[in-house]
């Protein structure tokens, strides 16, 4: 499964996105509103949960690549989260620092929320992120999320 975008393409994670995908998680400055750091073992069990998830719900997040290059410079996807004591589906991203505030989130989060309308029962999704985690935050307002 692809889902394209004008820059971008979205598509399964393999284990050989490791090394990439260790950039991203691994960056405690990138990772700082998230409840810890990647090491190698969480990295691979990352992989290993979405490998997972495709086969049993058919999304979970996906490896975020440039058109132009094919180097993949994050994840986004859909997962099922537990918000505010019911389980939601939620759009997650994490962008590799270099590659930030170029719009790269804002164009997949939004390919996401297409897909996920149009091939999921889901008339609503969420994005959750801390209250400090304005970035994340800017994101989701940006392609359409609402407080």
């Amino acid at each position: 499964m692809i889902i394209k975008t004008e820059r971008l393409y979205l598509r399964e994670m393999t284990e050989d996105d490791f090394d990439e995908l260790y950039k991203v998680l691994a960056d405690s400055e990138n990772m700082k509103h998230y409840p810890y750091v990647f090491d190698e073992y969480r990295v691979k069990n990352w992989i290993q949960r979405n490998i997972d998830r495709y086969r049993t719900l058919g999304f979970g997040l996906w490896a975020v690549c440039l058109k132009d290059t094919d180097e993949m410079i994050g994840d986004c996807g859909l997962t099922m989260q537990l918000i505010n004591g019911q389980i939601k589906p939620e759009i997650g991203y994490h962008i590799r620092a270099d590659k930030q505030r170029k719009g790269y989130a804002k164009e997949a989060a939004s390919a996401v929320r297409d897909w996920a309308f149009n091939n999921t029962p889901f008339n609503v999704v969420y994005s959750y992120m801390k209250y400090t985690n304005m970035p994340s935050y800017m994101t989701a307002i940006s392609y359409g999320c609402k407080q």
